[in-house]
């Protein structure tokens, strides 16, 4: 019998394909299958009337009900809505999440008996906002979330321990990760039970979904070159053509041509696809991904020859340019050692066992540290030129958790203060993400010249950010009173999680 009363519970909640993973009784990670019998769940959901259909079947209706279709919702975090309405109706994003997760619970359960935990992993360039999002969507999904990991993260974990357990002497491994909606690189020294970030970077809107949107338009011209009619006209052609382009990115994998026959209006259009054609129309993409790599090595102070291993994970790393690419680019082989689709959710489900194995007083399997993903300040003003610009009080890549703090003058007379919290690099508030704002009332208007506010910033581990504002001089103290945004109201998260699992 496992000595864990609870089970230790990991969700690769994916862009297009999803995952689940427990720690066996031997403290193995170790995939459940769905109730269809896979692995991986597609991250895709069917609304039809007052069901909701998550996965494969889903999937397969893309093509006959592609208005009743959600997917790649992943991308939509941070904003109020998905980008679509469905049956004349906007989701929040968290809420079409919520739907994933309960699916990939409810299936869990047939396995594991009922159970509430889980870490639950996020894109390692995924912002403040973002993270508190896949936070709710657990919630919603009736899941206790025990901690949110970022991907490359746990990939590095389930590297480690695929290979003793830890990599013994130390290895310095970049992880590669190339989602179907997210891109991340994330350069990780392993030491005997330690694993550390030591640099990240990513693209939050770069994944195979671009290498297939590529695709969906090469043909969709062709067809209107041969026809003057265009398939993508018409939402369940264009649907299909989103199929077809898969799976030709798949194959392709795999041959140098595929065949794809494309119907729409009586006309059907047969053409072949080469594996040259294919990496000619997406190399700009894959350049993206080079370029981010190299700038990922620059930032944390190493060169290549300072890699030991490039680790692949995600699904669209099969694609043999990848390897290519990165051989050039690194001098060495990539490593395919974990599986490209599980690696992320055994490395939570490990991250999940050392959680609750410190919960009840037991020794942790290993240690882990992450850095900040971006640079994290607040809008102030430049007393020269008095143009707005961003205060930097934690700097990209520094690791975490970290406290920190900075102050800013009380103009005489000033009764209010408004904090604007922001993520970027850029020394242009217009070019940050906004997270949220706080507001400070009732400043006394008798404080001494150069009074000033403190703002103090404490980032946790997960990348998640609690705020605290202190007047100098006075007792006003704000704490977590900060208003993030596009987020829901506990109300309203009641109200979603009643529904999806009610």
């Amino acid at each position: 019998m496992s000595p864990r009363d609870i089970p230790a519970v990991g969700i690769d909640l994916g862009t297009t394909y999803s995952a689940i993973a427990i720690l066996d009784h031997e403290g193995r990670p170790k995939t459940l299958v769905n109730s269809e019998g896979d692995r991986t769940t597609p991250s895709v959901l069917l609304f039809n009337g007052t069901n909701v259909i998550v996965g494969a079947q889903a999937e397969l209706a893309k093509s006959t009900q592609f208005e009743a279709i959600a997917e790649y919702t992943k991308r939509d975090l941070g904003k109020r809505s998905y980008h679509k309405q469905i049956a004349g109706f906007e989701y929040p994003p968290e809420a079409l999440l919520g739907f994933i997760l309960n699916k990939l619970r409810k299936d869990a359960i047939q396995h594991i008996g009922d159970f509430n935990q889980a870490v639950i992993t996020v894109p390692a360039y995924f912002d403040e906002i973002r993270r508190k999002a896949i936070q709710d969507a657990g919630y919603l999904a009736g899941i206790e979330v025990l901690d949110i990991i970022n991907e490359p993260t746990a990939a590095a974990i389930a590297y480690g321990y695929q290979h003793d357990h830890s990599a013994s002497g130390g290895q310095t491994i970049l992880v590669y990760d190339l989602g179907g909606g997210t891109f991340d690189v994330t350069i990780v020294n392993i030491g005997t039970k330690e694993y550390r970030a030591l640099a990240t970077d990513g693209d939050v809107k770069l994944g195979g979904v671009d290498w297939d949107e590529r695709l969906v338009n090469y043909l969709a011209e062709q067809f209107v070159s041969n026809y003057s009619l265009d398939p993508r006209d018409d939402k369940n052609s264009l649907g299909e053509l989103w199929q077809h382009a898969r799976r030709t990115k798949h194959a392709l994998s795999d041959a140098e041509e595929c065949n794809v026959e494309v119907t729409f209006q009586m006309q059907t259009l047969s053409m072949t696809i080469t594996r040259a054609q294919f990496e000619s129309l997406t190399a700009d993409l894959l350049e993206r991904t080079r370029f981010t790599a190299s700038q990922t090595v620059k930032a944390a102070n190493l060169t290549w020859s300072d890699i030991d291993h490039v680790l692949l994970v995600g699904g669209s790393t099969r694609m043999p340019a990848v390897g290519s690419m990165l051989r050039e680019e690194s001098g060495a082989e990539p490593d395919c050692s974990v599986s490209p689709d599980e690696s992320v959710a055994h490395g939570a489900a490990l991250h999940a066992g050392r959680l609750l194995d410190q919960e009840q007083g037991r020794t942790s399997a290993f240690s882990v540290q992450n850095v900040s993903s971006h640079t994290l300040g607040v809008i102030g003003v430049n007393p020269e030129t008095k143009r707005p610009r961003t205060a930097r009080i934690v700097p990209r890549n520094t690791a975490l958790p970290i406290t920190a703090k900075r102050e800013f003058r009380i103009r005489p007379g000033q009764e209010t203060i408004k904090i604007d919290i922001v993520e970027g690099e850029s020394r242009s508030p217009d070019a940050c993400q906004l997270i949220g704002s706080c507001m400070i009332r009732g400043i006394p208007a008798n404080l001494p010249e150069n009074s000033a506010v403190e703002v103090f910033f404490k980032y946790r581990e997960d990348g998640r950010l609690k705020v605290k504002v202190r007047v100098k001089g006075t007792d006003i103290v704000l704490e977590n009173d900060f208003l993030r945004e596009n987020t829901m109201s506990q109300e309203q998260l009641d109200v979603w999680r009643n529904y999806i699992t009610g």
